[in-house]
């Protein structure tokens, strides 16, 4: 119990409007709730490509852990505290190159991967939001230890609704992500297409999507960004969760779509695959086969029988990827570095 209390967290976190934001601001306000104090100090989106351009943050006098992304650049790395980063993504993967941009691609390869090596190497842990980003990390970065802490949802705000889809009402798909081609936006209009009129799309498109516009059939709606309680009523309006997305870290909007009900199409060979069980809580399907796409999204509308189930086995799985979970795996990992 002692050392319980002296555990106290602090996050320098470089705020760029992603999911890793929210990841910060879940843990640390979980961590609070827990009573283990808990706080962000924000730096500007160009402390990631012009660091020095940014003071360095002194770490507060009543904290014992400092936990970051491994993207922080090293400069920002408090030096008398034990330190545990977390690894979001999976970008360094080779067969993501082609969706990049060469510009992208070289900020990746020459600017973040030589810091987050650094990184990886110089703190007392690591740990990865999912098996599939710590085993491209080992291949792609450096090979040290890295501990799996899967992201949580929380399962009292997302929970399923009692909506009932009328006869003659379109199957509603929902897409939530940022617009860009990793994402799989790309096939979007495509798959649309495809279904037809049947069908409808709500998407998170806003002003990144609007070059894309011209293109889009009429089944397909821009819902712009969403906050959480939107994020929630858009999945409590939704049939179904479309994510075609080529490459996540860990896929926090597929778990919270479970939660609410939703069965999940996805693509197979990405980290969905730990998050789904195929033709069991959605389908994975072929990347970039748009007539398998749409052929699995027209068999979970037609048969009730396996809509249901897979809704069901979905909020069953939410409940192993819980809040409460990822607040002790972290609060263990914590007691284990608190004295060094």
């Amino acid at each position: 119990m002692h050392n319980e209390k002296k555990i106290a967290i602090w996050f320098p976190t470089v705020k760029c409007g992603t999911g890793t934001d929210i990841f910060t601001i879940n843990l640390v306000e979980e961590l609070n709730k827990r009573g283990i104090r808990a706080e962000i100090t924000w730096l500007p989106l160009r402390a990631e490509y012009l660091p020095w351009t940014v003071p360095i943050p002194k770490p507060p006098e009543w904290a014992t852990i400092a936990h970051i992304n491994t993207w922080l650049h090293k400069r920002f790395l408090p030096p008398n505290l034990p330190i545990i980063a977390t690894l979001h993504h999976s970008i360094h993967d080779l067969n993501l190159k082609k969706y990049k941009g060469w510009l992208r691609a070289i900020y990746h390869q020459y600017w973040i991967a030589p810091n987050e090596r650094y990184i990886m190497q110089e703190v007392q842990q690591v740990t990865a939001v999912s098996q599939f980003v710590a085993d491209m990390a080992k291949r792609t970065l450096c090979d040290v230890s890295i501990q799996v802490i899967y992201n949580g949802v929380n399962t009292e705000l997302f929970i399923p609704s009692n909506k009932i889809r009328q006869k003659n009402e379109p199957f509603r798909l929902l897409f939530i992500g940022s617009w860009m081609a990793r994402k799989g936006v790309d096939l979007l209009a495509p798959i649309m297409r495809e279904l037809g009129d049947d069908f409808e799309l709500h998407y998170t498109g806003g002003n990144a999507a609007k070059k894309d516009k011209m293109n889009m059939p009429k089944n397909m709606h821009d819902i712009g960004r969403l906050n959480q309680q939107e994020v929630i009523q858009a999945m409590q309006n939704a049939d179904a969760l479309l994510f075609p997305s080529r490459s996540e870290g860990f896929g926090l909007v597929v778990i919270e779509a479970m939660a609410c009900g939703l069965p999940i199409i996805a693509i197979e060979n990405t980290v969905i695959s730990e998050l789904i069980t195929h033709k069991k809580n959605g389908f994975l399907c072929e990347q970039d086969n748009v007539y398998h796409i749409s052929d699995y999204i027209r068999k979970l509308s037609s048969n009730q029988i396996i809509y249901t189930q897979m809704a069901n086995f979905g909020v069953t799985t939410s409940s192993k990827f819980t809040n409460k979970i990822m607040i002790e795996n972290y609060f263990k990992l914590y007691q284990k570095y608190l004295n060094c």
